[in-house]
């Protein structure tokens, strides 16, 4: 008996174990995931690097053109130590670079609409890549996850959901189910089947580096401020508000500063949220911490004049929304809409239904209320004239 319990035990835990592996595989290869997620990622952040090359437009040259102090033969001469490379240092023409800048403006522009995007994700990486290395003393953090995030979106199915390709797959999916299913061999059927497998492996293995890159980042930071005696003392944020080099309004960091307490608590509560990020993801409690997430990134983005690395983590923090809240949006957009035409249509059948006049003298308190669509001749000729009551005889 002992030797047959012995047995079924390991059978026991061998077949959750291969239950387990399977429904990971079957997670890993049945579908993509997190396709609108992707698409909120490639929708952020070509908006933010679009944003960012139109705002340096009339510094370009100073930044990242020939007239910049770190000439390309400096930058050449870093790239053979660091292994960096950059398209804007293969020529030192004007002519060229400001080739190069057009074309990262438009790969920006359309990586955002999500046009041919598999073939504009590749470009948008290159771009980012080239303008991180060409300048890489003036980047700070949120170029690093910008640069970060283009790689892994290069790997993933991010042009699936609101996109120029979506649009045009949903037109082409009538005249597809209507066409006859051409006819191939076993082994053009094999090959399709496994480039669709393909696909979805490399685009939730990229996700799920994007979420631990986030994770990451959020966990060391959280632990690096543990480390410090200004974070555990709360008046972390107190020094941070009188740096010069990070107060595009003094006025207002200085108002900031006078609420001590508000800013002893908000230290603490950073270091928490960031120490307890990658623990909450798997339940319900991620969402207000995501919400105290945004609060805290929006005041860095005023307080500190860091509008760029607050975005560009702003959309990093969408990759852990599911996809049936993206799709919910859509819905409570055309409920608010219904709501308000309701609201303006209620005024307007209120002014456009007729009124009749005082009928039955003038000290009746009575009116009567047709219908707009109703027009009465009685009533449109005027008051009707008082009924004498007959004398009797």
């Amino acid at each position: 008996m002992q030797s047959e319990t012995h047995k079924a035990a390991p059978s026991g835990a061998e077949r959750w174990l291969a239950d387990r592996i399977t429904t990971a595989w079957h997670l890993l290869t049945g579908r993509p995931v997190s396709l609108y997620a992707a698409s909120v990622l490639r929708i952020g952040y070509g908006l933010l690097y679009l944003i960012f090359l139109l705002r340096e437009f009339p510094h370009r040259a100073e930044i990242w053109g020939p007239d910049s102090p770190w000439t390309p033969a400096l930058a050449r001469e870093l790239f053979e130590q660091t292994g960096w490379r950059s398209i804007l240092t293969l020529s030192d023409s004007r002519p060229y670079f400001e080739c190069c800048y057009v074309l990262a403006l438009v790969t920006s522009a359309l990586f955002l609409l999500g046009w041919r995007t598999r073939a504009m994700s590749v470009l948008f990486a290159v771009v980012v890549c080239s303008f991180h290395a060409r300048a890489i003393f003036m980047t700070d953090g949120g170029d690093n996850l910008v640069l970060l995030m283009a790689l892994y979106l290069a790997f993933t199915a991010c042009g699936r959901r609101w996109s120029l390709d979506a649009r045009r797959a949903r037109l082409k999916a009538p005249r597809a189910d209507s066409a006859p299913e051409p006819a191939g061999s076993l082994l053009a059927r094999q090959l399709r089947a496994s480039r669709t497998t393909l696909i979805t492996v490399v685009h939730n293995c990229g996700m799920l580096v994007i979420a631990a890159q986030v994770c990451l980042l959020y966990g060391s930071a959280g632990l690096y401020k543990v480390q410090g005696p200004a974070w555990g003392g709360g008046t972390a944020l107190h020094y941070v508000l009188n740096l010069e080099l990070f107060r595009p309004w003094p006025a207002l960091s200085h108002f900031v500063d006078e609420h001590t307490l508000l800013i002893a608590i908000a230290g603490y509560m950073t270091v928490l949220l960031q120490v307890a990020f990658p623990f909450v993801l798997f339940g319900r409690l991620k969402y207000p911490v995501l919400v105290m997430l945004l609060g805290m990134h929006i005041g860095i983005a005023v307080l500190m004049g860091l509008p760029l690395f607050s975005g560009a983590m702003i959309v990093a923090d969408a990759v852990f929304l599911p996809d049936r809240f993206y799709t919910l949006l859509p819905h409570l957009g055309r409920r608010a809409a219904q709501r308000r035409n309701s609201r303006r249509s209620v005024p307007e059948r209120a002014a456009g239904s007729g009124t009749v006049p005082t009928q039955g003298g003038p000290g009746s308190k009575h009116r009567a209320v047709l219908p707009a669509d109703r027009e009465d001749a009685t009533l449109a000729a005027g008051p009707a004239s008082p009924q004498v009551p007959p004398e009797s005889s």
